[in-house]
Parts: C-alpha cells; structure tokens; sequence
C-alpha cells in the first residue's frame, strides 16, 4: 500500500535495536508506564549486556536503545560501560531534561562523544506519570517537563555549536554565563517521542527525529504528516522513526506460533493487574497502545493470538503486559521486510526494534529480516551502505 501524501523515495532504512536494561527472558516482560516492575531470568548485568551489544553490533544495526525508568538500569552508565565492548555500535542514550541541569547535560553530551568517537544518540524521555517523576524528585506537571525539555535543548545546541557564553532566563531554566570548553565534533542527534500536542510541538523546535510507538501504518502517515506541517512552520526538516517489536522467523506458520506461545504464557490475572496500571499513566502515546487492543478486555487464557493482529502481521499481545510500544512485526522474514517496507513508505527512515530474547532475536533480523529488505530493494545502513 501506498499513501501518496507522505511517499518518498529514498530507498534508506537505519535499523536499531534495544538494550534490555530491566531484564530479558523468553517471554514477554511486561512494566513500564504504570505497569508494575518484572524482570525475566536474564539479569541485566554487564555479561549479558555486552553480549546484546555484540551482537547487534555484529547484524548491523546502528544503535541499541537504552531505555529509563525506575526499574532499568542507568542509561549513561551502562553505555558508558560498554563503549570498551564495541566498536562500531552507537547508544542511543534516554535523557531526562529536568533532573539534570542543561549546561552538565551538553557536558556530558559532549563528553560522552570524545571518549566513544561520537557515538552518542540522545533520546529525550521526558516522563509520562507523576508519580514516578516524583519518585525522582520532579514535581512538575507533563506539559511543564514539555516545556523544560524544550529549554533545555535550546541552551545544549547552543553550547555544542558555540564558543560565546550562554546567559538564558526562560519560564523554567536559567543560566548564567554557560559554556564549554570545547564543541563536539559532532552534536548528538536528538531523537524525541510525543503523540500529544506539546510533544509535537518541542520535537518540531528541537529533534532530528521524531519517534513513534508502533501503530498501524495509516495512523503513523496520520502522525507524520501532522510532525511534518508543524516542523515546517519552524523552517525545519525531520526524519521519522518507529519503536517495535518483531517475531521473525523462515516461515509465517512459525512466527505465529510464536506469538501464540508468548501469549498462552499470560494468565488474566497479570493482563488485568498491567492494564489498572498502564491507565494510570499520563502518557497521550500509552494511551494510544492501550487503544489499539482495546486495554486487554475480554482477554482470556488460550486466546487465539491472531485476536490481537491489528492490522496485516502487526501484533498488538506485548502491549498486554507491558508499557510504552506494545506491537510488534510477526510473520516470515518476507512479511516483517514487506511491513517495514511498508513503514518507510509512509517516511519511515529508523526503526527501532526488540525481540523475545532480544539475544537470538537480533541473528533473526540480521540472518533473515535485513536479506529480505535487501531483496526488496531497501538499502540498510551499516550493511549495504
């Protein structure tokens, strides 16, 4: 399928993976976004880490997502951990703007890139519930850590690109007299999410791409196309990215038989206790996920996990159990490389992906997924360019 109104035709994706920092298992690990806090059998230690960076060094992936929260482990410092481990590979590291001060936040920016040969991606997280922003320390409301975070790039760009002291009094942030040293080389892309007005609105300002949960693809060229108006008003282009899971395999039969394995692996009970906490969450993105399965109801031990397909091989069962992108690509390695074609049709140029264990997911992707996109003419960074 085609939508003509934000077709492109750069034939270029950047694929991405995920660093499982909370904890990896062979079925879903759920939390996030209300959900209460699980962890799988593989511990989130520096062994297991390293590997999953290794490996989605060695399938060609640009990057690993770092995740943060309360029950991950410290974006900054498991990355910088594993700088020595890789050599290729970037982070894409999660910021929180608010809880720390703009002028260490370019430090450490600018830091982070001399010490790794500028291997630095930024993802501005800027927090969806209350309460755990307030288990942080943070009072604010949603729209005002918009707001801050939209300051906060403002003073960090200008102290990546310029030697002149910064003094900068805005509604939340100031700051007197603030500079660096020295410039990065180069600037850490800004990546940053945000479904709800002022989530697009600070990523028209300040990102380089703006990031997605994983909705069907008419409603991701509906979201685009609202980005897209809004960063042309600023006299500004972005690229687009989109956050999903995937369940690959030779053949369809075998990656929907996965997906009903994880599903059967769920009991009502958990799906309901994740459900009351996800609807506590702020989140404008989180509610849109827990829109797409209808928030688990009706759900019942020894569903068909095709119930949750919402649209061709897009699987909306991981968002049951767990917060923030809850879809994922099922099918043969041919049905996950059409629908990610199809995502890059609509302006899709990053995607982001995790997989069940996120280990031996990322040889799937790149043994089986990455030739598959390459047979359709996609040309993938880190592998064909």
């Amino acid at each position: 399928m085609v939508y003509s109104s934000v077709m492109t035709d750069s034939q270029n994706i950047t694929l991405h993976w995920f660093l499982p920092t909370s904890g990896d298992s062979r079925e879903i690990v759920g939390g996030g976004h209300g959900a209460g806090p699980e962890t799988g059998e593989r511990l989130p230690d520096l062994g297991y880490l390293t590997q999953v960076a290794r490996a989605a060094e060695y399938n060609g992936f640009e990057s690993v997502l770092t995740p943060t929260g309360r029950w991950c482990q410290d974006a900054w410092v498991t990355t910088a951990a594993l700088l020595a481990y890789t050599s290729r590979l970037k982070f894409l590291v999660a910021l929180r703007p608010g809880l720390i001060g703009p002028t260490l936040t370019a430090h450490q920016a600018l830091t982070y890139q001399k010490l790794s040969g500028d291997r630095l991606l930024l993802n501005v997280v800027v927090g969806g519930e209350d309460a755990e922003q307030k288990a942080f320390g943070d009072y604010t409301t949603k729209a005002e850590r918009y707001a801050i975070a939209d300051e906060t790039l403002e003073i960090a760009d200008h102290l990546w690109h310029s030697p002149e002291p910064l003094t900068f009094h805005g509604k939340h942030l100031n700051v007197e007299d603030a500079a660096l040293r020295h410039r990065p080389a180069v600037s850490p892309p800004v990546f940053l999410g945000g479904s709800s007005d002022e989530g697009i609105e600070v990523a028209a300002k300040r990102a380089d791409v703006y990031l997605t949960w994983g909705e069907p693809p008419e409603q991701v060229a509906e979201k685009i196309s609202r980005v897209r108006d809004r960063a042309s008003s600023f006299d500004r282009t972005l690229e687009y990215g989109i956050r999903l899971h995937v369940i690959a395999r030779p053949t369809a039969d075998e990656a929907w038989a996965e997906a009903q394995r994880l599903l059967d692996s769920l009991d009502p009970e958990r799906v309901q206790a994740a459900q009351d906490g996800l609807a506590t969450s702020q989140s404008e993105g989180q509610r849109r996920m827990t829109e797409l399965h209808g928030s688990g109801a009706g759900f019942r031990s020894g569903e068909d996990a095709r119930t949750f397909e919402i649209a061709p091989n897009l699987w909306a069962g991981i968002g049951l159990v767990r917060g923030g992108a809850g879809t994922a690509l099922v099918g043969s390695y041919e049905d996950v490389a059409e629908l990610i074609d199809e995502y890059r049709q609509v302006g899709i140029r990053h995607v982001i992906l995790s997989g069940v264990p996120h280990l031996e997911e990322t040889f799937r992707v790149g043994e089986g997924v990455i030739p598959a996109l390459r047979e359709r003419g996609v040309t993938v960074t880190n592998v064909d360019a």
